[in-house]
């Protein structure tokens, strides 16, 4: 019994060995897996610092211009346009390099380095007196503009910044939604995503922005510089848990594809001759009519040989691809004025502060020109909130549908048209009070305090806010639905091509404006920025209508589909 006892005894302590082995083992294996939510916090922490960098250098840019660079206002406005412009245009780019060539990690980890090395420069120029002009200091004599030398030096700087941070931007939110496998983890994600976005844009638009107001540029500008090497450390020391994604080349590849193969047969004859279909596409789909030019490019002829794909052949896929990304483009190109008109709204709100008394009641504490931006951005995420968790399913409730999202973007059209009046109305009693206390024609350019409140710049500053908020989800949603699939991973990055288009436009047209009328000038005063924000109001409307027309004639994927099946039912 006692040998029995012992050889039971022996028995569970090899099984007990055994499962303690096979546990551990398992562990370690669940923990070297990459990916997944342990990558969470590296993903958000250097996604929170390099948003609290960028905000921290353009959010005050126009006043850093117009005050340390003496450089005029309008002036400040369109340079600003420029390189919020330029900005917006690299996530194309940062998009392309890493899923065509380098992979995610490596764009992110340069590009972190090259915005580093932007902000560090740019601490410089405020430390160093003899990279600016001279401070103006006799109002009644011009003042001296920056030299050949000192532009050279600002334009480099603001080029590095731009790359460093445009590059960064969308690329990392992309990266983070590859760490994990299920839709419903990457929703979750996502939803960190924007909250720290928009956490970290107010942060840098409250207090970056004051101390580089209220304490010193350099200091402000070094706060950057801090925050962004800890967003490349804190990248980087996740190296090891990140899930790499292999470049699978780019789908804008297969656009110049098609459109080349197309020209390139544009003769051939489509009679007797077989279509070329993507070996995974079991359908057998005679290309759409519409465009039927470049159908040319999906003909399969003798000299294609075997090929499937080639700069003489793509797929009939591939072709439908690039016609519903070509009939979409009316819609984009609908919101590209109103990119314009926001960025132009911006601009002008800056400069309305700085005219304007900025106190907290009788305190001596002053709110930053520049902050006001922020309360447009808690606008924002305040009523996309409220929008999404209260509003919209108490509208399904109530009515039994949901608002698609070209009606949220019809709603911001109309909203962001209502803010622009509220502007015109703050500014008409702005322009009042200056006239009432003899305000008018005193400045040769440096900003006149006129005695109203800047409070009431919330008023627009709010309805714009809330506009944003039926803007940016309707547009994320409408193109993420309707675009090819093959280009979902870049549908998002259309918004920040819309971005930058639109600060491009909204450059040409303060150009136009202030060549052509005397509405605007440096100094508000002297002007009718009134009227120049009701000409805005009104080409709102008129591209709202636009806005009407495109939509009305946009066929959803989903109604195409409907379509076929009532022509299939039909025949």
């Amino acid at each position: 019994m006692e040998l029995n006892q012992t050889r039971k005894d022996v028995k569970e302590e090899n099984i007990s060995q055994h499962n303690t082995i096979e546990g551990t083992n398992n562990f370690f294996n669940k923990h070297n897996k990459r990916g997944g939510w342990t990558t969470l916090p590296f993903i958000l922490g250097s996604m929170l610092t390099l948003t609290m960098t960028a905000g921290g250098w353009i959010g005050n840019l126009i006043v850093y211009f117009i005050t340390k660079y003496n450089i005029k206002s309008i002036d400040a406005t369109q340079i600003f346009n420029v390189v919020v412009g330029c900005m917006s245009f690299f996530p194309i780019a940062g998009a392309i390099l890493s899923d065509s060539f380098y992979g995610s990690f490596a764009v992110i980890a340069v590009f972190s380095f090259v915005s580093l090395l932007g902000v560090t420069l740019m601490t410089l120029t405020a430390s160093f007196p003899s990279l600016r002009p001279p401070p103006c200091t006799n109002k009644l004599l011009p003042c001296e503009s920056p030299s050949k030398l000192q532009y050279g030096v600002l334009y480099t700087i603001l080029g590095l910044a731009c790359i460093g941070i445009g590059g960064t931007r969308f690329t990392i939110g992309t990266m983070g939604a590859d760490q994990y496998e299920d839709s419903n983890s990457v929703g979750i994600y996502f939803n960190w995503y924007f909250f720290v976005y928009y956490a970290g844009t107010v942060i840098s638009t409250t207090a970056i922005i004051y101390v580089q107001d209220n304490v010193s540029w350099t200091v402000g500008f070094a706060i950057c510089v801090v925050c962004n090497t800890i967003g490349v450390i804190l990248f980087l020391s996740g190296k090891n848990f990140y899930r790499r994604i292999k470049p699978k080349g780019s789908p804008f590849t297969s656009i110049a594809r098609v459109i080349i193969a197309a020209v390139r047969k544009r003769k051939v004859s489509s009679r007797n001759q077989g279509y070329n279909y993507d070996i995974n596409d079991k359908s057998t789909t005679i290309p759409s009519d519409s465009f039927r030019f470049l159908n040319h490019g999906a003909l399969k002829i003798e000299s294609d040989g075997l090929k499937t794909r080639s700069w003489s052949l793509s797929t009939v896929q591939e072709v439908e691809d690039l016609k519903t990304l070509i009939k979409i483009m009316p819609l984009w190109s609908s919101s590209v004025m109103l990119s314009g008109l926001v960025g132009m709204f911006n601009n002008f709100i800056i400069l309305q502060a700085l005219t304007m008394d900025r106190h907290l009641g009788g305190s001596k504490f002053r709110i930053p020109a520049s902050s006001f931006l922020s309360l447009d951005t808690l606008a924002t995420s305040i009523s996309i909130f409220i929008l999404d968790r209260l509003i919209f399913p108490m509208w399904k409730k109530l009515t039994g549908w949901s608002l698609t999202p070209l009606q949220q973007i019809g709603l911001g059209h109309v909203l962001n048209a209502l803010g622009l009046v509220a502007s015109a109305l703050v500014e008409a009693r702005r322009l009042h009070v200056a006239r009432d206390h003899h305000m008018v024609g005193l400045s040769t350019g440096a900003p006149t305090i006129v005695p109203i409140s800047a409070l009431w710049l919330m008023v627009p500053l709010t309805i714009m806010g809330i506009s944003q908020a039926f803007l940016f989800p309707g547009q994320i949603s409408l193109y993420y639905q309707e675009f090819p699939t093959s280009l979902r991973s870049t549908s998002t990055a259309m918004i920040s091509l819309l971005v930058a288009v639109g600060f491009y436009l909204s450059t040409a047209i303060t150009g136009l404006i202030r060549n052509s009328t005397s509405w605007l000038k440096d100094d508000l005063n002297d002007g009718r920025l009134d009227i120049v924000f009701w000409v805005l109001t009104v080409i709102g409307v008129v591209n709202f209508g636009y806005f009407l027309v495109c939509a009305m004639m946009f066929k959803h994927k989903l109604d195409k589909q409907d379509q076929n099946l009532d022509n299939v039912s039909s025949s």
